[in-house]
């Protein structure tokens, strides 16, 4: 079979019964070495050779039996130096359409028990990536995380449970096939955990498996979860399928289809948030013609007498599944769509996190049921910005750190901060190394490790512009060192939405500890620091571009024991965007708001004696704000200097404080360049920079003040 979409890669414990006669054929062919494999699908374009499995993988134990592997030992990398940023995680070029001509293929009989497989697309994942199951939904194709395998592929080994359409096993039959499956990976690999990915009638399977496995390292990640099945809105029609005469049920998958999922959101994917809305309504119309015609394919996929069985068994699953969450201790993450038309997903995602000792919920407002095939956002991106990957016990994020892959990059500067990004036109300049200042970054070293030091605009308004700038010029990601609020206080749990405080850890941001900023230095990142943190972008009147530094000189010393470089630089433009009318001191004299700012400020003690420094002595409130017709943000990155060789700066605290001062001075010199220069920007408006990029180039290119 040619097509790459209908042929997958058999996993080594896709149970073999040689009286059985699969439509998927799979055999073991001779071999010197009796660890190498080769399996192949239906002959020629499906074959793959399966390699010495590494630490954790399945083997073939003989009679669809499984065995473990003893691993090799490896020496482990960081996710980072075997991705390069902005990698291609191939999402938007597989749709719901490639999922139903693929089903069709896959549902053809063979009379075989459920079994694994992994999709060819997942490719070879890097070394020492953890196990993800994909429990399907309904349909039991197995194929439903096809918008994500490519990316998922980078950094886990996949397994997807196929269920065929005849297939009768019962919920707690299914259950011992999963639970075989994870004992068998935690007996390889007992420090690293297993990901279970539930889709509907799978979030239930992944929950009941959990609940019976409390000792193993599970994370489970469950997309409308169907364990509210008994509240759903559809409770009272599902008798009358039983009844449906059977030549009519080809209008079921139609109708289900319009209730499962919503047919524009799977239309939607691939569709770039950068195009015109003309271009935009043509892609949508030509996608929405394509996909129609293939959904009376879901007929075949669920004929009437597995629709009836399914149903019932969702019915058994939830009341096993229900009896048993006190018993749950994995680590759960609940993604649950507003416009669920078969399930109250929003509701059950709030029970499942207050009945879960270990639960977090993000909401999609716009997405139907089958989240996982609408366009909404790559489920590896999910993973990446609630932290829930990791290769050990807890979430590292320097050694479980992801880059950016391009549609990241696309979604978070076009769609996440394209307004701030358009509005502000950045100019960068930097200087080199005989002093001349250039337009551009090319002043700044590429190799680390590199410390950026700077001054904190309100309300960091500067750092999406900066984060994106080294990524589009120069492919580096930028390590932010952010205040510990984003990572563990109230501004986390405020929203149950994929939002700004998850889009920073997915761009590289770093809790701002001693430890992260020692690890950052020693893997020769460029880390972004700003001493006067939170008390500098949360200023009061008349404080515009003045420095809130600490006296400590901790990071000068830091990066001279790593001989990094430090680039000193400064920002502007804050004064050109908005005009600050209410600060700290404002907010404090309003009865109520003072007693709310005040509690948060308490609240967040718990959280900043996790922290090193001066971090507990800095008041968090949001600024009142009024917008101006915007302006300009310019920033000057100064010379840099260099510490290779000045390790003595590790114990000489007053040479360490001299070079401290040094740096602070560079950075108002900036600040003050800056100022005087921008009177000289003839696009300094945002009027000048939209006609000029009409005309000339796109808004990244306008060009500024002549350095």
């Amino acid at each position: 079979m040619a097509s790459a979409i209908l042929s997958f890669r058999v996993s080594p414990c896709f149970g073999i019964n040689p009286k059985l006669k699969p439509r998927f054929r799979a055999e073991r062919l001779a071999s010197g070495d009796d660890n190498l494999s080769v399996y192949s699908v239906n002959g020629g374009a499906g074959s793959v050779m399966e390699e010495k499995e590494t630490k954790g993988s399945f083997l073939n134990g003989g009679n669809g039996r499984l065995k473990p592997r003893i691993e090799q030992k490896m020496v482990k990398k960081r996710v980072c130096e075997e991705l390069e940023v902005l990698w291609d995680d191939g999402y938007g070029t597989k749709t719901v359409k490639d999922y139903l001509i693929a089903a069709e293929e896959m549902i053809k009989p063979d009379g075989g028990p459920p079994r694994w497989f992994c999709p060819v697309e997942c490719g070879q994942p890097i070394n020492g990536s953890p196990l993800l199951l994909f429990l399907p939904g309904l349909d039991g194709v197995g194929m439903g995380l096809i918008l994500h395998h490519k990316a998922l592929g980078k950094v886990f080994k996949i397994q997807c449970l196929h269920i065929p359409v005849q297939d009768r096993t019962p919920f707690e039959g299914l259950v011992k096939l999963v639970e075989e499956a994870i004992r068998l990976e935690h007996a390889s690999r007992p420090n690293t955990p297993i990901y279970l990915v539930g889709d509907s009638f799978g979030g239930c399977l992944a929950l009941a498996v959990a609940a019976r496995n409390p000792t193993i390292d599970l994370v489970l990640i469950l997309a409308n979860p169907a364990t509210s099945f008994g509240r759903s809105q559809l409770q009272p029609l599902f008798p009358i399928l039983e009844a449906f005469p059977d030549g009519l049920h080809v209008t079921i998958p139609y109708l289900l289809s319009l209730v499962m999922g919503e047919p524009v959101k799977m239309a939607t994917v691939g569709i770039e948030g950068r195009l015109s809305p003309m271009q935009k309504i043509e892609q949508l119309s030509g996608n929405l013609t394509a996909l129609l015609p293939l959904l009376s394919g879901m007929a075949n996929i669920i004929p009437k007498e597995t629709l009836v069985w399914k149903l019932k068994l969702l019915k058994t699953a939830s009341a096993y599944t229900n009896s048993r969450l006190h018993a749950v201790k994995a680590e759960v993450l609940v993604l649950a769509s507003d416009k669920d038309n078969m399930l109250p997903s929003r509701d059950e995602a709030q029970r499942l996190m207050n009945s879960l000792s270990n639960c977090k919920v993000r909401r999609f407002k716009d997405n139907g049921h089958t989240l996982l095939l609408e366009d909404s956002l790559n489920l590896m991106t999910i993973i990446k910005g609630t932290c829930k990957y990791r290769h050990s016990k807890k979430h590292d994020f320097i050694a479980d750190f992801v880059p950016p892959s391009m549609s990241e990059f696309k979604y978070a500067f076009d769609e996440v901060a394209g307004y701030i990004r358009f509005a502000s036109g950045s100019a960068m300049f930097s200087t080199m190394e005989d002093g001349r200042i250039v337009q551009g970054l090319a002043g700044v070293p590429n190799e680390g490790p590199v410390l950026l030091v700077g001054y904190h605009m309100l309300m960091g308004l500067e750092l999406s512009c900066l984060i994106e700038a080294f990524l589009r010029e120069k492919k580096i990601m930028v390590r932010g060192i952010a205040h510990p609020e984003l990572f563990w206080g109230k501004l986390q749990s405020s929203s149950n939405e994929f939002a700004f405080s998850d889009w920073v850890k997915v761009m590289g941001a770093l809790p701002v500890t001693a430890n992260y900023l020692f690890k950052a230095l020693s893997t020769k990142s460029h880390v972004l620091l700003y001493p006067g943190g939170a008390r500098e972008a949360l200023h009061y009147k008349g404080e515009e571009y003045k420095l809130f530094w600490p006296e400590q000189p901790e990071f000068v010393r830091m990066a001279a024991r790593f001989g990094a470089t430090i680039v000193p630089f400064g920002t502007v433009g804050e004064d050109d965007i908005a005009e600050l009318v209410l600060d700290y001191n404002d907010w404090m004299k309003i009865p109520v708001i003072n007693e709310r700012i005040k509690e948060s400020i308490r609240d967040g003690i718990r959280i900043r004696d996790e922290t090193d420094g001066e971090v507990g002595n800095q008041q968090l409130f949001i600024p009142g704000m009024l917008p101006k017709i915007p302006g300009r943000f310019y920033y000057l990155f100064g010379k840099p200097i260099k510490l290779k060789g000045r390790e003595d700066l590790t114990k000489n605290r007053e040479d360490a404080n001299d070079l401290y001062l040094q740096v602070k001075s560079e950075v108002e010199q900036c600040i003050d360049y800056l100022l005087k220069k921008r009177e000289e920007d003839p696009y300094r408006s945002i009027i000048d920079r939209t006609i000029y990029g009409a005309l000339y180039s796109s808004v990244d290119q306008v060009p500024a003040f002549k350095p």
